[in-house]
């Protein structure tokens, strides 16, 4: 709706309660409550959404308004007087009805008074959810416990605890026509680059969808215009050190209400493969950690298509490594059980995030020792067939992005399907695909490969090593900061 088109607040209660009842539906919705009052001879409207508000403000407020009558006779400054009672420490006013509305939807109360063309805009909002705790996905051995929630108040304070920078700005704007969600971005105003930051909000306020029902998801859609591209251009996360580490470096974050994942923005390949352990952990143990990691993520992709490209062509195996391959055939193709294990491996993951807790670790026992090793009895897969799955699903579960986790694996899919269709040709001729169609993607004007390519090597030597924060003394230079040098404010 256009804002010419815009309903302005009447000075007649009894519009404003015809337009409450015929389009928002108080009165046929349950959870709408209104309330009348009467102000010093003047009739006082209430409208509130039960659930989303904290009763005990509203109920305190009603009770102000009431005193006035014992104690106040100005009826020629009763808005005045309203005002000034209105118990709260944030009072807005808004002119037309969309925005009354939009508010009231949102969880804050709305108070009309006859004869003026206004209404006042109390924030009670008191949100139902979760406490802070740590998220399942990202756990460290030493760090905080607390984590976002669905809460996107309570996320933005957990972030400014972190941050008390006069200087970051959360800026918050509506998303869907319908489901008219919160969103918000944040980001240090003398670091972040301002043109991603414009570029940033330019995409999210001319997101036109009926609603985000997906929350982050949706928004990372419209964002990146990823299509069908499987590699995640965006990174969440769900810890607030995590997010305002990325701050400080200059990206900018984006919160949507109603989900606990934090939308980091831009990052790069290797900003999936990075994990909040590394820097609980010295630079020594930190760098050993992520090399052991880089391996889990380097198998879980070429381990299954480099055997198998061994199998079908023994003599490409360096001397001494002989043993490896099947000394006999089985009853079913390699390929054809390299793939069947390795759909019954995601068969194992989706079972298991759809089982309940108690229940999946029994499931995990079952589909090892009973699944398993019948399959290998019956002849239907080979033993290597399954230490290798094993390994890489390992590897799998190793990589920190759960989004980038999925890539990989649909990836080595198809590694293993050239390699059977062509052999070494077809691993190679993948492999270096693989590689092309990665440096080729660009996420919010950044280029996905980098520090490897376009190289940087101060870039290059942060990601193969865990260097020590006092040696850190330079923000990334792929986002472009303002300010390149941490240094403190003088």
């Amino acid at each position: 709706m256009s804002k010419s088109q815009k309903i302005a607040v009447s000075e007649k209660l009894t519009e404003n309660e015809k337009y409450m009842k015929d389009r928002v539906g108080v009165g046929t919705s349950f959870d709408l409550g209104f309330r009348q009052i009467k102000v010093l001879k003047k009739d006082v409207d209430i409208y509130y959404l039960t659930g989303m508000c904290d009763t005990a403000y509203i109920i305190e407020i009603i009770k102000k308004l009431v005193e006035i009558n014992d104690f106040e006779t100005n009826y020629a400054k009763v808005n005045e007087v309203i005002h000034n009672r209105l118990v709260h420490q944030q009072v807005t006013e808004v002119k037309t009805m969309d925005e009354a509305v939009d508010e009231l939807l949102s969880g804050l109360i709305v108070i009309f008074v006859d004869g003026e063309k206004h209404a006042f805009i109390v924030d009670v909002r008191s949100y139902p959810g979760r406490s802070p705790q740590e998220p399942d996905t990202e756990k460290v051995v030493r760090g905080s416990r607390d984590g976002y929630t669905e809460n996107i108040i309570e996320n933005t304070s957990l972030t400014r605890r972190r941050i008390r920078d006069e200087r970051l700005r959360v800026e918050i704007t509506k998303v869907g026509e319908r489901s008219k969600t919160d969103v918000v971005f944040m980001y240090l105003k003398d670091v972040a680059d301002q043109g991603l930051v414009d570029l940033i909000k330019t995409e999210i306020e001319n997101i036109e969808v009926d609603g985000i029902s997906m929350a982050d998801k949706t928004i990372e859609e419209f964002l990146v215009h990823q299509g069908f591209n499987p590699f995640p251009m965006v990174r969440y996360t769900e810890r607030p050190d995590v997010a305002s580490s990325h701050l400080l470096e200059g990206h900018v974050i984006v919160m949507v209400d109603t989900s606990p994942s934090m939308i980091i923005t831009p990052t790069t390949y290797f900003h999936h493969v990075q994990h909040a352990e590394e820097f609980r952990e010295s630079p020594a143990a930190g760098s050993f950690v992520r090399w052991i990691r880089f391996l889990g993520i380097l198998a879980s992709i070429f381990l299954l298509p480099l055997w198998l490209t061994f199998v079908l062509d023994p003599t490409l195996l360096p001397s001494g490594l002989e043993f490896i391959g099947p000394k006999e055939e089985g009853n079913i193709p390699v390929v054809i059980q390299l793939i069947l294990a390795d759909i019954g491996i995601e068969f194992l993951r989706m079972a298991a995030i759809h089982t309940p807790t108690p229940l999946s670790t029994a499931m995990g026992l079952i589909a090892a020792v009973l699944i398993g090793q019948i399959a290998i009895d019956v002849g239907l897969f080979m033993p290597e067939v399954i230490l290798y799955v094993s390994i890489c699903a390992i590897g799998a579960f190793a990589t920190p992005s759960y989004e980038l986790g999925v890539a990989n694996k649909m990836t080595r899919l198809l590694l293993i399907i050239s390699v059977a269709l062509f052999g070494i040709n077809g691993f190679t001729i993948g492999g270096t695909l693989y590689i092309l169609f990665l440096v080729s993607r660009n996420s919010l004007n950044t280029p996905y490969m980098w520090p490897f390519i376009p190289f940087d090597a101060k870039g290059m030597s942060q990601i193969l090593f865990r260097v020590s924060v006092p040696l850190t003394n330079r923000r990334p230079s792929i986002v472009r900061p303002k300010n390149d040098h941490r240094q403190p404010w003088k």
